[in-house]
């Protein structure tokens, strides 16, 4: 009885609407902070996920064994796998696909690997400039992976501890 009494006090003096006001003009004259992006960057988190890449193993060979756990675990959709078996008795993926306008980069994918063959990077600055160039083939996957994974590496020995 007593809380709705005061639900009613509190909303017809407008009492929530100047506790508003009150935070607006506590940040309406203080200095404004502007990052002028191309030649300055924020500070970035180190669990951050960006790009997808594939990894391969030291001696060459591609880490993925086509389980598919990445591709029942995301919850987008975004990811299309086929495999094969090999004459070695190998499974191994013909296709791997992501599309990134489905992606909502929730790291499932990353975190359903057995073998961390698919990790999200830290990098964020990519576009697309053509229809049909959002969904990455595992040749460019791969050629992301190789051409980063000192970083990779570093990062997941970093966050090993945490894991």
């Amino acid at each position: 009885m007593i809380r709705s009494i005061k639900h009613f006090i509190k909303s017809f003096t407008l009492f929530e609407l100047f506790q508003g006001l009150g935070v607006t003009g506590k940040y309406l004259f203080k200095r404004k902070v502007t990052i002028q992006y191309p030649e300055q960057k924020t500070p970035m988190s180190p669990r951050f996920r960006g790009h997808h890449a594939l990894r391969r193993y030291p001696n060459g060979q591609e880490r993925c064994i086509a389980c598919k756990l990445c591709e029942a675990v995301c919850p987008a959709l975004a990811i299309d796998i086929e495999m094969e078996e090999r004459a070695d008795g190998t499974r191994r993926t013909t296709k791997y696909d992501i599309d990134f306008f489905k992606c909502i980069y929730c790291g499932f994918c990353e975190e359903a690997c057995p073998v961390d063959a698919i990790v999200e990077t830290h990098i964020f600055e990519y576009h697309f400039e053509e229809r049909g160039k959002n969904i990455i083939t595992k040749e460019e996957l791969l050629a992301f992976g190789d051409k980063h994974e000192s970083e990779i590496a570093k990062r997941k020995a970093a966050d090993a501890p945490y894991k």
